[in-house]
């Protein structure tokens, strides 16, 4: 079942989702909250799968709450669950897994929870994140399934150098060709989590066996030169972590 919680400020709209979501059989709800700063105090104490959440707060943007989640180690993932379809872009541009529009349509509610199922690996009932994260601590495939084009393509893992997030669509560059998917990143950052593939940024996962060299570059930050050529910026938050695990 999936854990989730919700950050809207109208307690009329929270109400109904969360009605919605509780009607599918396939949602449990972990918490709730109406701004910015409560959500985090709370976020932080639970163990959720998604994060249904409003863009429009009295306090605060979603948007910017979104960038704050997207830093967390095992980040939540996100639906922006809001009554404003032009922010579609820039949620996707943050790995938003889904969109949904106010006033709430319970078949479009029931296909983001089915999605989400699919993106979490949820078959059934009563199979959580943190049980999944026990359950398959050791487990590892040397191939990634993705669909393109209607087709699933299966791309062995030694040969991918990067995953970004590109203008809301994500690309996977592999050695032979680069590959443009709609699943977010963080769906590849959950299934790729015991591989060579990490996350460096808000935008980028990389294979570290496909990293060239490394250049320092401002603020404590650097860039990655990867086999192919390309440049991929590290953020300061996994600065320390790259460090550690190449040792420089």
């Amino acid at each position: 079942m999936l854990k989730a919680f919700i950050v809207d400020d109208e307690p009329l709209a929270r109400d109904e989702l969360i009605y919605l979501l509780k009607r599918s059989k396939l949602v449990e709800i972990a918490g709730e909250a109406d701004t910015v700063e409560a959500a985090l105090e709370k976020i932080g104490d639970l163990e959720i799968d998604v994060i249904f959440l409003d863009i429009q707060l009295a306090d605060e943007s979603g948007l910017e709450i979104a960038a704050q989640i997207n830093e967390l180690e095992y980040p939540p993932l996100i639906v922006f669950a809001t009554a404003f379809d032009e922010y579609a872009l820039k949620a996707f541009e943050l790995n938003a897994a889904d969109y949904i529009l106010k006033p709430f349509d319970e078949k479009r509610v029931q296909q983001t929870i089915e999605k989400l199922c699919r993106i979490v690996g949820n078959k059934g009932p009563n199979i959580s994140l943190s049980s999944r994260k026990t359950s398959h601590a050791h487990d590892r495939t040397d191939k990634l399934a993705v669909t393109v084009d209607e087709k699933i393509v299966l791309i062995n893992l030694n040969e991918i150098h990067y995953i970004g997030s590109i203008e809301g669509k994500t690309v996977i560059a592999a050695d032979k060709q680069k590959y443009l998917v709609n699943d977010p990143l963080v769906m590849f950052e959950r299934k790729l989590h015991h591989s060579s593939i990490l996350r460096v940024h808000r935008a980028f996962l990389v294979n570290i066996d496909a990293i060239n060299e490394i250049e320092p570059w401002f603020n404590s930050t650097y860039n990655l030169i990867m086999k192919d050529g390309e440049k991929i910026p590290v953020s300061r938050t996994y600065t320390k972590e790259l460090k550690q695990l190449l040792s420089f």
